[in-house]
């Protein structure tokens, strides 16, 4: 399939799956067996170098400073933000943490159109609405309260909101700048890399006093995480981030309360159904009326689907 002006749908539709599979079950290490947050990101860290080497394979490193600091930027940020996610809620709400930082979304948008110059129709802003209202209705978990209507996590939950909206942005940018999607994401592993330390510190040294089943299944899990995330730098050279951001937002969560509802028997709270009607009404409105647009939002840091094994395409050499 040739690079098209909709590719980005595959894509985001893979990553849909991946981390929708991802989001039913990334809990289990910690709920079986109480393994420390800390730990299974050491362990993503380290799986996302099993999507970088494929995605390495055939692909020339781009070597350029611009490279590096847009992949190093999308890294941290994303990085940064999950182990800044684990202290928030050891600290705060998760029913409030979340729906905060699952606005995201809005940053790279706003950012996309102010300094991207990207447009969408009307009837995309009201997908990107509907969307964004999902993504806070499927983040309130059910149940439970908390007297914490304040403190330091709020910071750090509007803190991790722009680092992953930012991060999503540079994603975008580097792939106009001409960065293919291999150096993008291995800049982003060599990042999730650096942090490592940070996480075994704030968990106070490797633990030894799990079962091996714990790290095990982190490592399955997390496998899925780790090609979402190549699949996310790949929907981003390939569609705009304010039509991409919203959607890959809005349906992984669908796909993984589905899952979670055949294979735990959960249904959701009434806040999570509205946000599956939501996502799904909201993402179909965004992908028809970008089928209908004009402009081609490939960008020259995307590679062709149809470009050999070990071939590097003209725009990709240095």
């Amino acid at each position: 399939m040739k690079n098209g002006k909709n590719s980005w749908i595959l894509y985001a539709s893979l990553l849909v799956l991946f981390w929708g599979v991802w989001g039913a079950f990334s809990s289990e290490p910690n709920s079986r067996y109480g393994y420390p947050n800390e730990m299974i990101y050491v362990i993503w860290a380290f799986t996302m170098l099993i999507p970088a080497y494929f995605a390495m394979r055939g692909n020339r490193f781009d070597r350029r400073p611009i490279a590096a600091v847009y992949g190093l930027i999308a890294g941290l940020t994303g990085a940064g933000g999950q182990l800044l996610l684990f202290r928030a809620l050891a600290d705060g709400p998760a029913y409030l943490i979340f729906p905060l930082v699952s606005l995201s979304p809005v940053i790279t948008v706003l950012m996309a159109m102010a300094l991207l110059r990207e447009r969408i129709n009307r009837l995309a802003i009201v997908g990107v609405v509907l969307a964004l209202v999902a993504i806070v209705l499927l983040s309130i978990p059910g149940g439970g309260g908390d007297s914490h209507a304040h403190g330091p996590w709020l910071l750090m939950a509007i803190g991790i909101c722009v680092a992953w909206g930012v991060q999503a942005f540079c994603m975008r940018k580097a792939a106009l700048v001409g960065v293919n999607d291999a150096t993008t994401f291995g800049w982003m592993t060599i990042s999730g890399l650096l942090l490592v330390p940070v996480a075994l510190a704030m968990a106070g040294g490797f633990p030894t006093d799990y079962p091996w089943q714990a790290p095990t299944l982190t490592a399955v899990t997390q496998v899925l995480n780790a090609i979402g995330a190549l699949f996310l730098v790949m929907a981003f050279s390939r569609g705009k981030a304010s039509v991409v951001a919203p959607v890959t937002n809005a349906l992984a969560p669908v796909l993984t309360i589905i899952l979670s509802l055949a294979v735990y028997q959960t249904l959701p709270n009434i806040w999570g159904a509205i946000g599956i009607v939501l996502a799904l009404g909201g993402s179909t409105l965004m992908v028809y009326s970008d089928e209908k647009g004009g402009a081609d939002p490939v960008a020259p840091g995307a590679l062709d689907d149809d470009t050999p094994a070990g071939a590097v395409p003209a725009a990709h050499k240095l």
